[in-house]
């Protein structure tokens, strides 16, 4: 197992053979940045993701960097506002000059950037979203994803549901849009479109959530799958508790990390209790997996030992992938070359199923796993599913290694 790619440490000249684009590219380091919600309504849990992904890079810095060139990395808040992610992406692209764009985070902020991005020709990787939107190669030849689709969770969470707790009236509440829209069309694929009882969405400019809740108790809801972020999950819960409504609670991975429900909702966090979601990266609980075992080790002596949670697992496996690719890229890497080592590469590491990168797909992990809350610790149970969106397509367990 390699936990890093790391070069001899000697310098190289920038493009290769003197084709290609190499902005960003110095004879000792590699320039990327990123644009993710440190304030704002999505802050909570995420906020925590850069400094996980700034720690990996300077323990892989410490060792050399990748072929001899040490990784800047530079994370400017756009507060998940859509007009503030144009302003900070122009400043990280046409002021700093980065080389690529590394997991920027959120569906409504990121694909308002797309175009730009991929007119001035820059690596798009890892966004930090399920959207479908990312896997649009044609279109968006520089764009990646990271996260399993919205979709492909929801078809494995749904799978789950139906077999196991068969009759239950089954709801959505999700974000008014793809986060929202590609999971309830996940879920229905699943279940059938009249079998989800009641179908409720929320903004993210609105805290309010009571109407929603209020719906979804009137309809008898049973099951209630969720297509939130963090802090909306916790005022799903939270409200529901308040109106002593206490339906099985599911959610997808952006919006289910028990760590930062439980702060979130402080005194409440035992609402969450029985929580179900999926996920498809290892468990921050989990003692026994070498990846975390290695993470914790990074995050205690390049992270000032942060609380160590889901969202730090994101960010070190993000910034672990990010290296690989960088390695692939060749001594002399270019924004061409880049793209092409995602494309091609088949990538290893902390992932419980493959990424999906190929020319036609840009879509990131192909699957997920279930886990639940059980006394305050969330853990896998079962084997790990893939899937993809399409209609008919079947989830399917995985059983490579």
């Amino acid at each position: 197992m390699t936990l890093a790619a790391c070069g001899s440490g000697s310098t190289a000249s920038t493009g290769s053979s003197g084709e290609g684009d190499t902005t960003g590219v110095t004879d000792t380091s590699v320039l990327v940045g990123t644009h993710m919600p440190l304030t704002g309504p999505a802050a909570a849990g995420y906020s925590k993701i850069p400094p996980a992904t700034q720690a990996y890079f300077d323990y892989v810095n410490e060792q050399g960097g990748v072929n001899g060139r040490t990784i800047e990395y530079k994370a400017l808040d756009d507060g998940y506002n859509p007009s503030n992610t144009q302003q900070v992406v122009r400043e990280l692209v046409l002021q700093d000059r980065v080389f690529a764009l590394l997991g920027g985070l959120g569906t409504p902020t990121h694909s308002g950037v797309l175009d730009f991005l991929n007119t001035n020709n820059v690596p798009d990787l890892f966004v930090a979203s399920g959207s479908r939107i990312w896997n649009q190669p044609d279109k968006y030849p520089n764009t990646f994803g990271f996260n399993a689709d919205y979709t492909v969770e929801a078809k494995i969470m749904a799978q789950y549901v139906k077999d196991n707790l068969p009759g239950k009236k089954v709801c959505t509440l999700g974000q008014d849009d793809d986060l929202g829209g590609d999971y309830l069309a996940g879920v229905e694929q699943i279940v059938g479109a009249d079998a989800v009882v009641e179908k409720q969405f929320y903004a993210t400019s609105n805290t309010n959530v009571a109407p929603q809740i209020g719906a979804l108790q009137a309809a008898g809801c049973e099951v209630v799958m969720l297509a939130t972020i963090p802090g909306f999950t916790a005022l799903a819960i939270g409200t529901a508790g308040r109106l002593g409504f206490r339906p099985q609670w599911t959610t997808a991975s952006v919006g289910g990390d028990y760590l930062t429900l439980s702060k979130t909702l402080g005194d409440a966090a035992p609402l969450a209790e029985g929580l179900l979601s999926t996920n498809y990266l290892p468990s921050h609980f989990s003692q026994d997996d070498e990846w975390t075992t290695k993470f914790r080790e990074i995050n205690t002596k390049y992270n000032n030992d942060a609380e160590f949670d889901g969202n730090v697992v994101y960010g070190m496996s993000m910034a672990h992938t990010f290296v690989q690719a960088l390695e692939a890229a060749g001594e002399n890497p270019t924004r061409e070359s880049i793209v092409e080592a995602v494309r091609s590469s088949d990538f290893t590491g902390p992932n419980l199923v493959p990424f999906r990168f190929s020319e036609d797909d840009h879509s990131g992990a192909g699957g997920a796993r279930v886990n639940q809350v059980t006394n305050g610790v969330q853990e896998y149970f079962g084997p790990a599913y893939t899937t993809t969106d399409a209609l008919g397509d079947p989830v399917v367990e995985y059983r490579a290694e």
